[in-house]
């Protein structure tokens, strides 16, 4: 086994930590405007996609959950880990480790999940333009130059 000292999981506290100021800023960014469509639902200015904005954000919500606890649980293991090896315990420090490392790539997965929702949100949201053509990263990059 490779060997860790006490430094290598503490290498990932920043990184868990800007993780979780991205997330947390996520969620607030879609209390926002959870309180924005409420507030146009309430006042009856009923867009014909309202409800299907407010399924995706429900799903949003819940996917920056999950992945607000297992960055949690990434950091937590990284304390832990750092317990186990001060307290010289070298393989559950190993498998605590690699349990955090786990728990910091499933959340960021779901980091990539939810990215992919936002954006179909956004797509949503545009529906409603009637000269928005269906344009993906081909045809941003083959676009004529004339156009």
């Amino acid at each position: 086994m490779i060997d860790i000292n006490i430094n290598t999981p503490a290498l990932l506290f920043p990184a868990i930590t800007l993780l979780m100021l991205a997330f947390t800023n996520r969620f607030l960014s879609l209390a926002i405007l959870v309180r924005k469509l409420h507030d146009e639902y309430s006042r009856g200015e009923r867009e014909k996609n309202i409800l299907k904005q407010i399924k995706n954000i429900r799903s949003r919500i819940n996917l920056i959950r999950y992945m607000q606890a297992l960055g949690v649980l990434s950091f937590l293991c990284c304390v832990l880990c750092m317990y186990a090896i001060y307290r010289n315990w070298m393989e559950m420090a190993h498998w605590i480790f690699a349990g955090s490392l786990f728990f910091l790539l499933a959340s960021i997965l779901l980091s990539l999940i939810e990215i992919n929702k936002s954006t179909k949100a956004i797509e949503l949201v545009l529906s409603d333009i009637e000269e928005l053509d269906k344009e993906n990263i081909f045809t941003d990059i083959f676009k004529k130059a004339d156009d």
